[in-house]
């Protein structure tokens, strides 16, 4: 993995601002030669794996077997959660989602899924219920650029709080994947997820993604298995809308998407609908108002939040400023 170093600092200091301020330790490496496990004198946890599906796989369970089996335990929280909300059986559900996502889905993902699976010491089944769930639950994203910011350069944030009340916080990540043949590509993630809700490649395409309705429409490509896709197969954001455009979708979900070209859009991606493609600055009535050279997708009062801060500081965005305005308060 030497070779790689460059690119895995690269990805660590863009996507986590302060990372240059933070010693960065190797604590284990992978069995397999494919992968090691870092952390930050904050303890954030950052995982880098290389190679075939089954190698990177193998890598991720063997350094992050324990809170891999520790994600798969909340498994049953959620399975609780599903059934006092929905009325309904999570198990039951997630093996048809499983099904009728089967035909769309990539062999090289479930391959990587269920070898990550074998060597943190869980279930196929496990293993595989971790990664399909986000589709049976339903953030904010935002991108500016040119007028909007301090240099003219393009700032896409993240606004991702994902099942706190069971404290997946405690199992975050941030994964750097070099599959063979594709892009490499980090994503802000948890142990055992191989999917992605946000992420950024090496050829500087972004992605994060906004849940919405349409819970049961799963006869297509799983959400975070198609940013994946983007995230290993494209380089810009045309690539990734004509992607998206070449796949059936499931349920409804809202993108934010930008590239190093400075090129920005959100799409609206309603299951069954063609996509709808949102320019910077382009008004829409599910959203208050949006500046020029901005981007954003939100819902209620969050929306409503970011709109007034996003036209209070136009023109004077930068990193730090972008973070106070997407923290919540």
């Amino acid at each position: 993995m030497k070779k790689r170093f460059c690119l895995i600092i690269f990805f660590a200091a863009v996507s986590l601002v302060y990372a240059v301020e933070n010693d960065l330790q190797i604590v284990k490496r992978a069995a397999n030669g494919k992968g090691m496990l870092c952390k930050l004198q904050d303890k954030k946890m950052i995982l880098l794996v290389e190679g075939t599906p089954a190698e990177m796989g193998t890598a991720h369970g063997q350094l992050l077997a324990a809170e891999i089996k520790s994600m798969s335990e909340k498994t049953l929280l959620i399975a609780t959660g599903y059934l006092i909300d929905k009325d309904d059986w999570f198990f039951t559900r997630i093996q048809e989602v499983m099904q009728r996502t089967r035909p769309y889905t990539p062999d090289r993902f479930l391959q990587e899924c269920d070898a990550m699976s074998q060597a943190a010491g869980i279930s196929a089944a496990d293993g595989r219920h971790m990664n399909f769930f986000p589709e049976m639950f339903h953030c904010s994203g935002v991108a500016v650029r040119n007028s909007a910011t301090v240099d003219g350069k393009i700032i896409h944030a993240r606004v991702l709080d994902y099942m706190r009340d069971i404290r997946f916080q405690n199992y975050a990540a941030l994964m750097v994947f070099m599959p063979e043949g594709h892009n490499s590509w980090v994503s802000l993630s948890f142990a055992g997820f191989i999917g992605t809700v946000t992420a950024m490649n090496d050829k500087g395409l972004a992605m994060g993604e906004m849940g919405g309705g349409g819970q049961g429409k799963w006869d297509g490509l799983p959400m975070n298995f198609m940013m994946r896709r983007v995230m290993e197969e494209c380089s810009t954001v045309d690539e990734a809308i004509k992607l998206m455009k070449s796949v059936p979708l499931t349920c409804d979900y809202y993108y934010v998407i930008s590239d190093k070209h400075k090129n920005m859009v959100g799409v609206c991606a309603i299951s069954g609908s063609p996509l709808k493609i949102l320019q910077p600055g382009e008004q829409d009535e599910m959203l208050p108002p949006v500046p020029a050279d901005t981007v954003y997708l939100s819902a209620k009062d969050r929306a409503k939040c970011l709109s007034e801060r996003l036209r209070e500081n136009l023109g004077r965005i930068d990193v730090k400023k972008m973070i106070e305005m997407t923290s919540v308060r």
